[in-house]
């Protein structure tokens, strides 16, 4: 069994509203590490990265997520299984960054993307210019230079290998982006209609088809926000808590899963902690138990 550590990415630069920046502490204040243990579950909290103070956003952002892949590609090199606790979504571009790394003379990284946006604009197409818009752009080769080549390599994803699920909130620029591409997209209509278990199992496939493993990166948006007000962007007619955490008992299983990403916890957003339980939840359901 591997050890789990997890890293907190204190860091809501890449978002209009910054208060996903507290989401990794609230988190492990609010009892993350002894919720998961008594699911069975025991996980390390190795480090909370907070960004070094920085005029230049991109240089901000580019900066804390080249510390992040070096923890996250160290990680598994030592045989760890990485939990990457956002932040922003921005953070994304170094988590994914960091696996490749580790993992990329093996074969490429499929990836299952749970969000209720694409979060694939450039700075072209960028309505807002937020960078959390923009880290599968990124991963997939378009955009931010800086951000792009992260690490010294790039593309750190092929578009077959990826997919989306649970996406409602778009713009054209990006949605052309990712046609053009061949992203499997699993739109809210779709997730409905053939039920969230059923979209997580081919999902699955896409990602594990002709990967070295894959990793999973959930924002909390993908959530109904009416059950989980919690989030950095807020987003109607999402997916309903009990569904997800259901479907995502499949991932558990994977032996080659290669990491999890949680972001856009928002406690400022939040009441009664109900979205930090979810949290805390969605990971315990994806978590393969390792004290037993």
């Amino acid at each position: 069994m591997r050890d789990i550590k997890i890293i907190g990415v204190a860091s809501g630069w890449g978002a209009q509203d910054q208060g996903c920046a507290k989401g990794p502490e609230v988190l492990r204040e609010h009892g993350l590490q002894a919720q998961l243990l008594a699911d069975g579950i025991s996980v390390a909290w190795d480090e909370t990265l907070f960004p070094v103070p920085e005029k230049n956003k991109i240089h901000l952002i580019s900066s804390l997520c080249e510390r992040l892949a070096g923890k996250v590609s160290g990680m598994i090199v030592n045989g760890s299984l990485p939990v990457i606790l956002g932040g922003d979504h921005s953070c994304a571009i170094g988590t994914w960054s960091g696996v490749v790394l580790a993992t990329r003379n093996s074969g490429p990284l499929g990836l299952i993307w749970i969000d209720a946006h694409m979060d694939s604009h450039t700075p072209e197409t960028s309505p807002s210019g937020a960078l959390h818009g923009m880290p599968l752009a990124c991963l997939l080769g378009y955009g931010i230079t800086s951000l792009v080549e992260l690490g010294g390599f790039y593309p750190k994803l092929l578009p077959q290998h990826v997919c989306l699920v649970g996406v409602r909130s778009f713009e054209a620029g990006e949605s052309e982006l990712l046609k053009k591409l061949g992203v499997r997209i699993f739109f809210m209509d779709e997730v409905r209609r053939r039920g969230v278990g059923v979209v997580m199992q081919d999902a699955l496939n896409i990602a594990q088809q002709g990967t070295a493993g894959f990793g999973v990166s959930i924002d909390l948006d993908a959530l109904d926000p009416f059950e989980d007000p919690g989030v950095g962007s807020p987003s109607p007619d999402g997916i309903m808590g009990v569904e997800l955490l259901d479907a995502l008992k499949q991932i558990k299983e994977c032996v080659n899963l290669l990491g999890i990403e949680v972001v856009e916890y928002n406690p400022d957003r939040d009441q009664n902690t109900v979205t930090a339980n979810r949290a805390i939840q969605l990971l315990a359901a994806m978590l393969p138990r390792n004290n037993l």
